[in-house]
């Protein structure tokens, strides 16, 4: 009896455990195994945030950080500028200041050549006649677009520099929108700081001279069938200089006056523009008046040259047709002194 009841009680205590499936222990390590690699990433995408977020707020701050002016007279405050291109980047020069000037003069003043001097210089950037495009002088407002590109560094052209340039600018004849517009485009340099560069010519006749046989060539075509204004061999600008203009000695007075009387007018009007005054006979002579533009520019002194060739040199009398009666209309007048004159370079 004893045995029967130690038998029933072993059996009550020896009771075997049901065997687990592997299917659910394998799922409960595979579910362990993702809760853990999500936790994992989730730790990881923080940390590439926060490191993300730190790169990309400091490097703006940098960047966008207001330029500091250099030391400078109080005077010449609005004529620095830090343009922001949209075009391209100015990397390292964003702080590097830059001027703005426009060339102002007539055809055939020599402007052509000086242009080439100036853009001679590393840091100078003259764009040539933009406005010789009449859309873009139609109206002040197409004016004030075309010069906001230029001098925000995003007119593109042969003569532009790198994002190091320290002075922008640009040619502008008075018979471009210049005179018709005064006013405004005062207004403008003023405004923004754009300084203006006067070249003239001192001797009108032979200016005459130049702006007739220009004229003559752009249908006769004398350089194997193609105009040129301006030349880099000696060999093109003796074939230029072949052809001998007749000047109508009637109006001759008429027209060197009109000149001048442009010329003023045009002084006049932008008297109040921070300007500088050339005559093309005096840089050509003097190249120190070329320190002194550089020094108005305020861009570093550099000795600049152009290959450009001068087409009409030498005497008068060897390049008008009726030397003759031009002689007799200015002698005894207050343009004599242009029979005379002459100039190399």
């Amino acid at each position: 009896m004893a045995d029967d009841l130690c038998s029933f009680t072993k059996d009550i205590f020896l009771v075997k455990v049901p065997k687990k499936s592997p299917l659910v222990l394998r799922m409960i390590v595979v579910m362990f195994a993702m809760v853990c690699g999500v936790y994992i990433c989730s730790i990881c995408l923080k940390q590439i945030s926060i490191r993300t977020k730190v790169g990309f707020v400091s490097f703006p701050e940098v960047i966008q950080k207001p330029c500091q002016k250099p030391d400078i007279e109080p005077g010449e405050v609005p004529y620095v500028h830090f343009p922001k291109p949209t075009t391209y980047s100015r990397a390292e020069c964003a702080c590097n200041p830059v001027r703005y000037f426009a060339i102002l003069s007539m055809q055939r003043s020599g402007s052509g050549w000086f242009e080439t001097l100036l853009n001679n210089h590393t840091n100078i950037s003259s764009n040539g006649e933009i406005f010789s495009v009449k859309v873009r002088r139609s109206n002040m407002s197409t004016i004030a677009e075309t010069l906001d590109r230029l001098y925000n560094l995003d007119w593109l052209s042969s003569a532009s520099k790198n994002e190091c340039t320290a002075a922008v600018g640009l040619k502008w004849m008075l018979n471009q929108g210049l005179m018709q517009n005064h006013e405004q485009i005062v207004e403008y340099f003023n405004t923004r700081g754009v300084a203006a560069i006067f070249l003239f010519r001192r001797n009108l006749l032979r200016r005459l001279i130049s702006v007739l046989a220009n004229s003559y060539d752009r249908e006769a075509k004398l350089l194997n069938g193609t105009h040129k204004s301006h030349v880099h061999s000696h060999h093109e600008a003796e074939i230029l200089a072949k052809y001998k203009p007749t000047i109508n000695a009637t109006l001759l007075i008429a027209n060197l006056r009109q000149v001048e009387e442009t010329t003023a007018k045009a002084l006049e009007y932008f008297k109040s523009t921070r300007h500088i005054i050339l005559y093309y006979e005096d840089v050509v002579k003097n190249r120190t008046k070329l320190i002194d533009l550089q020094d108005f520019l305020k861009v570093p002194q550099r000795d600049l040259k152009s290959r450009q060739v001068k087409i009409h040199k030498g005497s008068l009398s060897n390049q008008i047709e009726n030397w003759g009666d031009v002689q007799k209309a200015l002698k005894g007048t207050q343009y004599e002194s242009f029979l005379h004159a002459d100039i190399r370079r």
